[in-house]
């Protein structure tokens, strides 16, 4: 169970160098299952930031979250593929033919063995409804969300990035074999930071995540590798509890 729960927790690489990246990539590629790179390394340092990774031994979630015209995405998306990434984003605000061009030039031109995992981002985790109300969405993220995630799931698409406060909802609507990948994951000691939308990892595992995306309480503690250790703990007591 602990085997499992490591390979569902992934350790978000919010760096500025490869060399920092690299560096955290050798001390938790035994602790965590999988690395996130988000905007700023990739932006720093480009398709070189996911090969170093991988040449370090870790699996790659690319966080780039692509929005933009369904040609531009896609061509996007096939970039990313060829990297070799283990999965990758666009935001389901994007609508649905974006999703569902994106999704078909995947599997058209990738086998399933070797296709990466696509998710939609459903609501940044941090915002609230008031953010929410001021870029004219009046309804609360626990009713955007199921539905953008179902949206998601009839456009072909594997799974959804969405925070622990909705992962009920999307199971319920998109059945229990759609992948929900969820950050706003704080241990119950650590500090919420610029997250809205949080949950322990027991709370998030219990509620039927597949993935926990997890960075500052792992990065910023005393003892990162015992800080990891703890969580895929957490998770795997989650896990045998069913």
């Amino acid at each position: 169970m602990i085997e499992n729960a490591r390979q569902k927790l992934i350790f978000a690489l919010d760096v500025e160098t490869i060399e920092e990246a690299e560096r955290w990539a050798l001390r938790l590629r035994d602790r965590v299952g999988m690395f996130k790179i988000g905007k700023q390394l990739f932006t720093r340092c480009g398709p070189e930031a996911v090969k170093r990774i991988r040449d370090c031994g870790g699996e790659v979630f690319l966080d780039l979250k692509y929005h933009d015209i369904p040609n531009t995405v896609t061509k996007a998306s096939l970039e990313a593929a060829r990297l070799g990434v283990k999965m990758f984003n666009l935001h389901a605000l994007g609508g649905k033919e974006m999703m569902a061009a994106t999704a078909a030039a995947l599997r058209d031109r990738f086998p399933a063995q070797t296709r990466p995992l696509l998710l939609a981002v459903t609501i940044l985790t941090s915002m609230s409804a008031e953010a929410l109300r001021e870029v004219g969405i009046p309804a609360p993220a626990e009713e955007i969300v199921p539905r953008l995630a179902l949206l998601a799931r009839d456009a072909g698409l594997d799974g959804v990035v969405a925070s622990p406060r909705e992962i009920a909802a999307i199971r319920q609507a998109c059945g229990p074999g759609f992948l929900i990948v969820t950050p706003g994951v704080r241990p119950a000691a650590a500090a919420a930071d610029d997250q809205k939308r949080i949950a322990t990892p027991a709370e998030a595992i219990r509620a039927g995540a597949d993935f926990l995306v997890v960075g500052r309480p792992i990065a910023a503690a005393a003892d990162p590798e015992a800080a990891a250790a703890a969580i895929v703990e957490e998770m795997a007591a989650a896990l045998r509890k069913g």
